[in-house]
C-alpha cells in the first residue's frame, strides 16, 4: 500500500477507534467517522468496503497496542509473577479512574454483536482474547507454575469480569480485587511448586 493510502487508512482507523470507543459500534455513522478524519465517504469505503469491515479493523488495530501496554505494566512491576500481574489490573483500575474511560472495546462491541455471533468483528475480539490468554500462560509458563494454560484462563477470565463490573457499577474497586484474586491464585500455585 502506498504511504499515504496507509496515513489515510491510519487516519480512518483513529477516527473510528475514538468514535466507536466513546459512543459504541451502532451509533456511530460512516458519516461521522469520515468527517472527524477529514475525507469523504468515498475514500473510507475505498479502504474499507463496509461499516462492518471497518469495525473489524478497529479491533484489530487495538491488539497489538493493548497487548504491549499490558506488557509495560507487567515489565515495570518489581517482584513475583503475582506482583507483575496485579500491576496489570492496578493500572487499569486506575484507567479506568478517567471520566473517558468506557471498558473493553473489544467486550462492549461483542456485546452490541451478540446477535450477529459470525461477524467478523466477533473473530477479531476472540483473536485478541485468546492473545491475552496466550500472553498471561507464557509469563506463567517461564515463572515455572504449573498448570499454567489453566491459570492463563484463570486470569483473562478475571480480565474479563473486572471490566465487565467496573464498567457496570462505574468504581474500578471491582479491578483492583480481581487483581487481588489473580495474585492470590498465582501465589497458590507458587506454593505447589515449592
Amino acid at each position: 500500500m502506498p504511504r499515504n493510502a496507509q496515513i489515510t487508512k491510519d487516519r480512518i482507523l483513529d477516527a473510528a477507534s475514538r468514535l466507536f470507543y466513546a459512543e459504541g459500534i451502532r451509533s456511530v455513522s460512516v458519516d461521522a467517522i469520515s468527517e472527524k478524519a477529514g475525507i469523504t465517504k468515498k475514500t473510507l469505503y475505498f479502504h474499507f468496503k463496509s461499516k462492518d469491515d471497518l469495525i473489524t479493523g478497529y479491533l484489530a488495530s487495538r491488539d497489538q497496542p493493548t497487548l504491549a501496554l499490558f506488557s509495560k505494566w507487567f515489565e515495570e512491576a518489581e517482584g513475583s509473577i503475582e506482583e507483575k500481574v496485579k500491576a496489570i489490573f492496578l493500572n487499569i483500575a486506575q484507567t479506568a479512574r478517567h471520566p473517558k474511560w468506557r471498558g473493553c472495546g473489544f467486550l462492549r462491541t461483542a456485546a452490541e454483536l451478540a446477535n450477529m455471533p459470525g461477524h467478523p468483528a466477533i473473530r477479531a475480539g476472540a483473536t485478541h482474547k485468546q492473545n491475552v490468554e496466550e500472553w498471561l500462560t507464557g509469563h506463567i509458563t517461564h515463572a515455572g507454575l504449573q498448570n499454567a494454560e489453566i491459570l492463563g484462563r484463570q486470569i483473562a477470565v478475571l480480565l474479563d469480569g473486572a471490566f465487565t463490573a467496573a464498567q457496570i457499577h462505574r468504581d474500578p474497586d471491582y479491578i483492583e480485587t480481581a487483581g487481588a484474586a489473580a495474585a492470590t491464585l498465582l501465589r497458590c500455585q507458587s506454593g505447589d511448586k515449592k
